[in-house]
């Protein structure tokens, strides 16, 4: 077994890595960038090297330097992670030729699969299900156009070399179709330095589901199961489970089959996942396999009990893979939720800037989270805006819910914007729930985007009584203190009105002088409030009569704001003469930006579409600009004429920094 390995990654995938490489007794080398100097996978490896400026082509990209560091450090193998270098075959090859073992699949087998076009011909030679299309390299936008009519429409247009979402686009009709060519190319060729597409027959209604691999080096193949990861958002996975509710025993075992086939005929080597896309009678078609660790690995790990890290790391010491298929079953039901640093009220635009508050849920062995960011971490322009990946487990789907809805509401992070309210959504959403969704879910279900919502009627009673409980605790203790009043056996039955937008609610507290239970009243029923909350603790947790609650709550003087699953609110408790005066006080209202066109994210302004004087109607592109690697389109929201521009093609934006000014 090999005494030391170096990392070339960095964030959770990274700390990860070195959480197996350390159970295992090996040592760990992290490399990172200027940025990432005082990351968490620094800190936590035995050994860092900074290999190089900010932007990954100057670092994490950076094969040669990385290989460099490994031999001066002595690691005997790299390991590395999902994204950057991990499926770049050259790279392994490079190493090959170091004498250092990659820690993944051998540079013939990454080379195979991660061209989708061969890829796909491979998958057919093994007896794989394809989907129908167009195998070539297309040369043109005309040429996509005939192609998607022989196919027949929709057909999704699909970069050689894509991967995480880039360079992909669903067509409609032939101006989608020449429209998709053009962005799906220069997506391509800006993320991979690969502009070639082909074109696929696009399955309606399809579910998104995955099987895992493993594989060692002396012919053993198994498959770990299936991953449902139809839960997606512009082709990025958001929340994934294992197992698929949607699968049976019989369409489970051939998908398992064809997988270990694919495998065998390439002659893989390490964990690999094979993905599949699933339409509404079970019929299944091979849409890639990616050679590398997954983003969602835990949730397999969660039902299989099987650490895919370590085994990477076996195998790829030349060890026998011990554990046989009829060995690997499915204990209980595992999710996870994608915590992204972005605005889901702003499009999903990324978000940047320092982590300033961060507390996490509590971790059990039903409880996984897996982050490489601490307060204080910087979350940076340069790289995928993930800040963590939260798991769950429970004996059931429900139970693995619950666990994940009640982790969300106590995961704490200030100093960015997060998608924690909309991951909470999701998990409410009744067809989530009941399982019947498919790759479509999001846009179904947020067809305007998504918004944060005020407190629901579900809720309402035990975060007003709550709300009261706390305000008022706090009311006798401060007074206890301040001398006017006497002891908590005091004036401590008081009226309140708590205040949610427009709505007031009025609230009686009544308080046992003997074991200081908090009684609260509202609107004809009654609630015990039990709860060992501070103002300190930015995550409220106690029972509201029968029912456990958990949110987010900051408070100022008498002011409170509130997350809780999908809902945000900013509530105010007073007396109700107070309240009686806040109705009398002025509404102070936003600025007026409707003259503009407001930069929604920090980025690069890759073009603007439009001319001074220019008419404009709804649904216009104006402007395009690049955050994360990603073409974002901003288009007009009404018909103006456009009066000045103010910026220029390749300049770098701020949030809400103007574009444009109509008239």
């Amino acid at each position: 077994m090999f005494k030391k390995i170096l990392i070339a990654n960095r964030g959770e995938i990274a700390c990860r890595i070195i959480t197996s490489a350390k159970r295992m007794g090996i040592a760990t080398v992290a490399v990172y960038s200027e940025a990432d100097r005082n990351t968490r996978h620094v800190h936590e490896a035995d050994e860092a090297t900074c290999i190089g400026k900010s932007s990954a082509t100057e670092s994490y990209l950076n094969g040669d330097r990385i290989i460099e560091v490994c031999l001066e450090s002595g690691a005997e193998a790299i390991h590395p992670g999902y994204g950057f270098l991990s499926e770049n075959a050259d790279f392994a090859e490079k190493l090959e030729v170091a004498g250092i073992t990659f820690i993944g699949p051998k540079s013939h087998a990454i080379r195979a699969m991660g061209d989708k076009i061969t890829s796909k011909k491979l998958a057919a030679e093994a007896g794989v299900n394809t989907i129908p299309g167009f195998d070539g390299v297309v040369a043109d936008a005309s040429q996509a156009v005939e192609i998607a009519r022989e196919v027949g429409y929709p057909v999704i247009i699909k970069a050689s070399a894509g991967g995480g979402g880039k360079g992909m686009r669903i067509a409609h009709d032939d101006t989608e179709c020449r429209e998709g060519f053009e962005r799906a190319t220069s997506e391509a060729q800006s993320s991979f330095g690969d502009g070639r597409i082909f074109i696929e027959k696009f399955i309606i209604n399809p579910r998104h589901i995955e099987i895992q691999v493993l594989a060692d080096s002396h012919g053993h193949v198994i498959a770990l199961n299936e991953r449902e990861c139809s839960i997606q958002r512009r082709y990025q996975k958001v929340v994934e489970e294992a197992p698929s509710v949607f699968l049976n025993d019989e369409t489970r075992g051939k998908m398992m089959a064809q997988a270990v086939a694919l495998a065998k005929a390439v002659d893989y080597q390490s964990a690999g996942t094979v993905e599949m896309v699933v339409d509404e009678r079970r019929n299944f078609y091979f849409l890639e396999m990616n050679t590398r660790l997954q983003v969602e690995h835990p949730i397999t790990e969660m039902i299989t009990g099987i650490d895919l890290v370590e085994w990477m790391i076996r195998i790829a010491g030349g060890e026998h893979l011990t554990i046989k298929q009829e060995d690997v079953g499915i204990n209980g039901w595992s999710m996870e939720s994608r915590i992204y640093a972005e605005n889901p009220d702003r499009g999903f635009l990324p978000s940047t800037g320092r982590i300033r508050k961060y507390q996490i849920p509590p971790t059990s062995q039903h409880v996984r989270l897996d982050t490489g960011i601490e307060e204080g971490s910087e979350i940076s322009i340069f790289y995928d805006p993930m800040i963590a990946k939260l798991i769950t487990w429970g004996e059931t789907r429900e139970q693995a819910m619950e666990a994940m809805t009640d982790s969300l509401n106590r995961y704490y992070i200030r100093g960015v914007d997060t998608n924690i309210a909309f991951l909470s959504s999701i998990l409410n959403k009744p067809d989530f729930r009941s399982g019947k969704f498919n790759t479509s879910f999001i846009e179904k279900e947020y067809p305007n985007n998504f918004s944060t919502e005020p407190i629901g009627a579900s809720l309402l009673p035990y975060v007003v009584s709550a709300i009261s409980s706390i305000h008022h605790r706090h009311h006798v203790r401060a007074g206890t203190i301040s001398g006017q009043i006497e002891g908590y056996g005091l004036h401590v039955n008081l009226n309140w009105v708590v205040i949610i937008g427009d709505v007031e609610y009025l609230t009686q507290i009544q308080q046992d002088e003997n074991d200081n239970d908090i009684i609260v009243a509202f609107e004809g029923n009654s609630y015990k409030v039990v709860d060992d909350w501070t103002i300190a603790d930015p995550v409220y947790v106690g029972k509201v009569g029968d029912k456990d609650i958990s949110f987010q709550i900051e408070k100022s003087d008498f002011r409170y704001d509130i997350v809780c699953d999908s809902h945000v609110g900013k509530v105010m408790v007073c007396r109700p003469e107070t309240a009686r005066l806040n109705r009398l006080m002025p509404v102070k209202r936003p600025p007026d930006h409707s003259r503009y066109l407001l930069s929604p994210m920090p980025g690069l302004l890759v073009s603007l579409l439009v001319e001074v004087g220019q008419q404009v109607k709804p649904g216009a592109e104006l402007a395009v600009i690049e955050a994360m690697k990603m073409e974002n389109s901003l288009q007009a929201e009404q018909s103006s004429i456009v009066a000045r521009i103010l910026v220029e093609p390749g300049d770098k934006l701020e949030v809400d920094q103007p574009i444009l000014e109509f008239r």
